[in-house]
């Protein structure tokens, strides 16, 4: 299994956010988490990506058990194994499109092949515009930088919280597009938090939290 959480349990002060869930996702797999507002998807999503850890439980992602690893630790994991993207797409506004494609490999000490990323933006749909700031790209074109830039790591997860929540139905019916041939081209997992049906409808299977539980 890519990712498998046994009785996970996350806990902020008196409040349990997470009890004891358990989840299987097998590699190569598109899942779609939804819920309503506090029934734990996005804390489970901030666990996944070694942004927060468990009380309780276990959680593996790719082989790597998080549970129990030091704020060092999951860092290391974060770079080797996954990467993300958000509602909000977190480019920085003082690089090109490029140089935010760039970036991340230089912090994380990975050659960077300047023709593969070339490449990527071009497969997102964005040749021509490598050079382009952020405020001079729609928002549908930044999420495509923040994808490209999520794909350039070469993650064997891709987390997405709420990718397509700042776009308008055009845009986020072309994102969803995008995600789902590039999930199926690369063989990633990819994991998608969304209040969305219609984006959850894109995903290979749809998993539903209530009140820190699976539904």
């Amino acid at each position: 299994m890519m990712i498998q959480a046994k009785g996970l349990t996350k806990n902020y002060g008196p409040s349990s956010v997470l009890k004891g869930l358990d989840l299987e996702i097998p590699g190569g797999q598109f899942v779609a988490i939804m819920g309503e507002s506090g029934s734990g998807k996005t804390t489970f999503l901030n666990l996944l990506a070694g942004l927060d850890r468990a009380d309780g439980g276990s959680l593996s992602v790719a082989g790597v058990e998080l549970v129990g690893k030091t704020k060092d630790q999951l860092v290391s994991f974060r770079r080797d194994h996954l990467a993300m993207i958000f509602q909000d797409f977190h480019l920085l506004g003082g690089l090109s499109a490029f140089e935010n494609l760039l970036l991340p490999l230089r912090l994380s000490g990975k050659t960077a092949d300047k023709e593969r990323l070339h490449r990527l933006l071009a497969q997102v749909g964005l040749e021509g515009k490598e050079h382009k700031l952020p405020q001079q790209l729609s928002g549908g074109e930044q999420q495509r930088v923040a994808i490209a830039r999520a794909l350039a790591l070469e993650p064997k997860v891709l987390l997405a919280d709420e990718p397509t929540g700042n776009l308008d139905r055009k845009n986020s019916e072309a994102i969803l597009g995008l995600l789902k041939g590039l999930q199926q081209s690369t063989g990633m997992t990819l994991v998608m938090v969304t209040h969305s049906n219609k984006a959850a409808a894109v995903a290979d299977r749809l998993v539903t939290l209530e009140d820190g539980c699976l539904l």
